[in-house]
Order: structure tokens, then C-alpha cells, then sequence
């Protein structure tokens, strides 16, 4: 079993800049793609960025791509979430997700982090 911590989350304002980390456990982190999601209060969980296991393909949501940039230490068993520019609608729980090969769905997930940017 697998499990994940975020953190990282806070207040800021406009414009600052938060760097969420998720820690994993377990020997295999470096196998599984990692993503991001955020869910936002009244909203749906939405995608923001994955990446993944050994190759390290990225690929962004289109609300932040330019602003933030996913990353992971795989001798860490860490995935980073590097977020610049924030504006008031980043505000959102963060969520940490990982996706054993072959899985068409993540099946790890974190507890989340709250992000809040203020205007």
C-alpha cells in the first residue's frame, strides 16, 4: 500500500509563490506517474499537472501552464509543485496522485493541502 502526504499549502496573495511537496512511501514511487489535482469549493476535482514515472513526461492543465512547473525526486520519493504568479482562482485544496503502470485511473491519493490566494 501506498500512501501520500501534501504539504506546502498556506495564505498568500496575488502573485506569490508556494511550492507543494508530496511525500511518498513505498519502493516503487519512481515507477508510477505522478499528478496533481485541485478541487475548489462548489467545483469538481479538476487535473493540473502530471509527470511521469522515469521519462519524466509533463504535461499541464491549460490554467496554469507557464505559472507552475511539477517535478519529483524519485531518490526522495518526492513530487514537487512549483506554483508562481497565483492568482485568487488557484485557491483550491491540492491533492497528490500517483498511477501504477498500465492503470487508466490514479489510484493513490493524498489527504490534500489548501492553497488560498487572496486578491
Amino acid at each position: 500500500q501506498v500512501q501520500l502526504v501534501e504539504s506546502g499549502g498556506g495564505l498568500v496573495q496575488a502573485g506569490d509563490s508556494l511550492r507543494l511537496s508530496c511525500a511518498a512511501s513505498g519502493r516503487t514511487f519512481s515507477d508510477y506517474t505522478l499528478g496533481w489535482f485541485r478541487q475548489a469549493p462548489g467545483k469538481e476535482r479538476e487535473f493540473v499537472a502530471s509527470i511521469t514515472g522515469r521519462a519524466g513526461v509533463l504535461l499541464y492543465a491549460d490554467p496554469v501552464k507557464g505559472r507552475f512547473t511539477i517535478s519529483r525526486d524519485n531518490a526522495k520519493n518526492t513530487g514537487y509543485l512549483q506554483m508562481n504568479g497565483l492568482k485568487p482562482e488557484d485557491t483550491a485544496v491540492y491533492y497528490c496522485a500517483l498511477q501504477i503502470p498500465g492503470s487508466s485511473r490514479f489510484d493513490y491519493w493524498g489527504q490534500g493541502t489548501q492553497v488560498t490566494v487572496s486578491s
